[in-house]
């Protein structure tokens, strides 16, 4: 029997949710609540496309020329991206990952990601999803098994199905700045987005926006979390969490996907560091040989 381009498949539940978790990449193939599909997910005979449901690390984005300096020392990362001229979204999309765990509503999967000359240190991934009452739970691990610090960054990448279009969904970000991209969608500068079009830190249409935009300066709450909310007057609401270790939400209404998913859905992305981290250093993870890192981040189907 052939074996699906996503690997094995993982199926879990909680009342009327449901969520397949799959082998390549570690991945988040689908998720439904009732009769509502939250993400624009694919089927079990395609591969992920544009990024949909993948883990990103041990860097998320677009890393320029896919050159960066760490320790003294400069690195050249395969060029993942041609036409942008960039590595983008880490090493372990198309890596698969092993099942450490499983309960009827959660699963958790493994992957020890090997050193190599363009990022020399071993590091040992864990990725848990869990449905409860509230909805989608996902935690992330990581840890140095090497013998020196090594740099990090992580995302993910679902995919948020709207109630109706995009254009009339409404859209909150709790951002109050935005990253200046280049032709190349990689980072010139900033930009405050107070009063300005980018400006979603009170909902507001979508309409005619083009969305392919990295947010930081992110505004949380007392616990450290904050959450980008789609839905609209007379639509369900879906809100995407991360907790305090993410400070970045990139935002992609998918104009340039290929049919039938553009503009179909809109890409929500935690991320704890911006694009181009690795070489800028702007909120870069520096992991300790040996020491834990965790992180959160969930959908709540409202």
């Amino acid at each position: 029997m052939p074996q699906a381009p996503s690997g094995t498949q993982w199926t879990i539940s909680h009342a009327d949710q449901t969520a397949t978790v799959v082998e390549i990449g570690g991945g988040l193939r689908t998720y439904r609540a009732g009769d509502r599909e939250v993400l624009d997910g694919y089927a079990e005979d395609e591969i992920s496309p544009a990024g949909a449901g993948q883990v990103l690390a041990p860097w998320p984005n677009r890393l320029r020329d896919g050159q960066y300096a760490f320790g003294g020392n400069t690195y050249q990362l395969p060029l993942s991206e041609p036409t942008t001229h960039s590595a983008i979204h880490g090493l372990v999309r198309w890596l698969p990952w092993r099942l450490l765990d499983q309960g009827p509503s959660h699963v958790t999967l493994g992957l020890e990601l090997a050193a190599r000359p363009a990022y020399p240190w071993s590091l040992s991934l864990t990725t848990r999803y869990e449905l409860a009452g509230d909805g989608l739970t996902v935690t992330h691990g990581a840890t140095d098994t090497a013998a020196e610090p090594a740099p990090f960054g992580l995302g993910t990448h679902p995919y948020l199905m709207p109630a109706g279009s995009v254009e009339d969904t409404w859209l909150t970000v709790p951002a109050r700045s935005r990253l200046l991209v280049d032709g190349r969608s990689l980072p010139i500068g900033a930009a405050k987005v107070a009063g300005s079009e980018w400006d979603y830190t009170t909902a507001k249409r979508i309409g005619s926006g083009r969305l392919d935009t990295a947010f930081g300066d992110v505004i949380r709450g007392e616990d450290g979390r904050h959450a980008v909310v789609l839905g609209g007057p007379d639509a369900p609401l879906t809100s995407v969490w991360a907790d305090a270790a993410f400070g970045w939400w990139q935002l992609y209404t998918a104009d340039s996907a290929a049919q039938p998913r553009r503009r179909r859905s809109i890409a929500v992305e935690p991320m704890t560091c911006p694009p181009d981290a690795l070489r800028s250093g702007r909120d870069l993870i520096v992991l300790k040989p040996g020491e834990p890192w965790t992180a959160s981040w969930g959908i709540t189907p409202h």
